[in-house]
């Protein structure tokens, strides 16, 4: 059977199951939930979880370990991740904080040559690249303290996935293709991902049994068999052979972290986002600040775009040079947060002419230091709680190293940190010593699972984008204040500015010729990306319509999903 057929099939049947009736406002949570992600399999897995009695928190843990297996190009268990949730029965709201944390033994310079320069491709391939993984750690976190089944149960989709294959995607295929070489650089990589050497077509059964050993592991005895034991010895010995810096005290010592969720509002609408490590909530509540002293109606759609702009320079630049752990930072960063702070930077900004970097305070301190290859779900049960979860391993492939007997594809995440004083990383975001790399310390990251809220209802969303992430939550954020639904939210045309470097990325569509021209005469620099970026995940309650929307990004290469019930 054709997977297209089955997904024909399983969707019928979560229809059923699912969304049989009207949904009312009122009467949301008789139904059964609703799931959204990435990927067809995933979503059946989280579905069946929902289906069979399951609340939110079991079905994003089946739904994590999943995408994990199906989708090794984006995330997995060798990664980390933020969990935004909203627990009905407290009526609160928390960050589970996944990231991955620097090994003891890393240092500042340790990328960089006796000549202080950046050493090609250290922070980025192989072993000496990953931070200590936090998904296993996280899957057995939030099934101890707010699941309602078996971790075992949960994780048997997954390692079904890993022991029998799967077809592998497009998807797949385009990250295969881009990271073929360093796919071959190590033959415990090659031999799982690649076909005898070749980048598969579409279709090929990727199998992972060192993957489903892990798997079964964690079943058995939840993630302490990942970060101690045997398996943490075995996995230490084979990442110092390659180059690594881990050791089994850097695994032992891995916590998940709970942190309060950055809260704004912005013209009548709640804003729910992770705090730091995410520089996702401070990034996006300061822009969404700076905003809401114009009336962006009344504006042409070149200076609504021009002030957008704007606005995403300046806190970008905030997060350039003052953001990072905040277990390793003496300064709160609340004041980015109030109305007095967004108006002081809205008076740097002129409506007619775009702001030279060189003129932002602090543009050139004496000293400075400082993804696609992401996946985003959401899920919402029957009794009101809500998952969103960002999760990655950095790159396509991540580090691109496995360890032996591990099947586990370890991370980059160390290419997060600012490796170099006022350098840029592989996004090119520049940062400052707030980022810099220290012993145990969680690098920034731009992660940014986000809940939406006012008198119309709700939404859950997310996207993987790298440094783009938070300025398309910006935008999709502005397209339902404005009267948007999910499927206009997860297709709207997107651009980005991110302080450094001092252009505007954008999709095709994202202007018309006109406005590029006019935006040009004011000073913006235009470059346009060369492919879609993003693959945005939502679910939407809305009040008003009496109804749930489900929407994935149609630049997805799977069949995006636009449901309305």
């Amino acid at each position: 059977m054709k997977i297209s057929k089955i997904f024909c099939h399983w969707f019928y049947i979560s229809f059923i199951l699912f969304y049989s009736g009207t949904v009312f406002p009122n009467e949301l949570f008789k139904s059964k939930g609703a799931v959204v992600t990435s990927n067809v399999l995933a979503t059946a897995a989280g579905e069946k979880i929902l289906a069979e009695g399951g609340n939110a928190y079991d079905a994003a843990t089946t739904i994590s370990a999943m995408l994990s297996v199906v989708e090794p190009f984006a995330s997995g268990l060798g990664g980390g991740a933020f969990w935004l949730i909203y627990d009905a029965k407290s009526k609160k709201y928390k960050m589970l904080d996944a990231r991955e944390t620097a090994p003891l033994q890393s240092h500042k310079n340790m990328y960089l040559d006796e000549n202080e320069k950046i050493i090609k491709n250290s922070s980025t391939l192989g072993p000496l690249s990953a931070g200590i993984p936090g998904i296993p750690a996280v899957l057995s976190y939030v099934n101890d303290t707010y699941g309602s089944k078996k971790l075992s149960t949960l994780l048997t989709p997954a390692y079904k996935a890993a022991i029998n294959g799967f077809p592998v995607n497009e998807r797949y295929v385009k990250g295969a293709n881009y990271k073929k070489e360093w796919l071959k650089k190590y033959k415990e990589t090659e031999a799982i991902f690649l076909d005898k050497g070749e980048v598969p077509k579409k279709g090929w059964i990727l199998k992972q049994t060192d993957l489903a050993k892990t798997i079964k592991k964690i079943m058995k005895d939840g993630h302490k068999s990942f970060y101690t034991g045997s398996f943490a010895k075995k996995m230490v010995e084979s990442i110092q052979n390659n180059g690594g810096i881990w050791s089994e005290e850097d695994l032992n010592r891995y916590k998940v972290i709970e942190r309060e969720t950055v809260r704004s509002t912005y013209k009548g609408i709640s804003i729910i986002a992770p705090g730091l490590p995410s520089s996702g909530g401070l990034v996006l509540s300061n822009a969404l600040n700076i905003l809401a002293g114009y009336e962006l109606d009344e504006f042409s759609s070149t200076t609504k775009k021009h002030l957008i702009i704007e606005a995403l320079r300046r806190a970008y630049y905030e997060r350039a040079i003052k953001m990072g752990d905040p277990d390793f930072m003496d300064e709160s960063l609340e004041f980015l947060l109030t109305p007095s702070f967004a108006a002081k930077q809205r008076e740097s900004i002129n409506i007619n002419y775009a702001t030279d970097n060189q003129t932002l305070e602090f543009a050139n301190p004496p000293y400075q230091g400082q993804g696609n290859d992401t996946t985003h779900f959401a899920v919402i049960d029957k009794f009101g709680n809500r998952v969103a979860v960002t999760q990655s391993i950095n790159f396509w492939f991540g580090s691109s190293f496995v360890p032996k007997g591990t099947g586990i594809l370890l991370n980059n995440e160390m290419d997060d940190f600012s490796i170099k004083p006022g350098t840029e990383n592989s996004y090119g975001l520049i940062g400052y010593d707030a980022n810099a790399v220290e012993p145990g310390k969680r690098m920034l990251s731009s992660m940014t699972p986000t809940f939406l809220e006012s008198d119309r209802g709700f939404v859950i969303l997310g996207t993987p984008g790298g440094s783009r992430i938070i300025s398309m939550i910006l935008l999709a954020a502005l397209e339902w204040i404005d009267g948007g639904d999910a499927k206009s939210m997860v297709s709207l045309p997107r651009f980005h500015h991110q302080y450094h470097p001092d252009y505007v990325l954008y999709e095709e569509e994202a202007f018309i010729p006109s406005e590029i021209n006019e935006l040009e005469s004011m000073g913006h620099i235009f470059k346009k990306s060369k492919r879609q970026f993003g693959n945005m995940q939502i679910i939407m309650w809305d009040h008003e319509n009496n109804k749930i929307e489900i929407a994935s990004d149609p630049r997805g290469k799977e069949k995006s999903r636009e449901e309305v019930y």
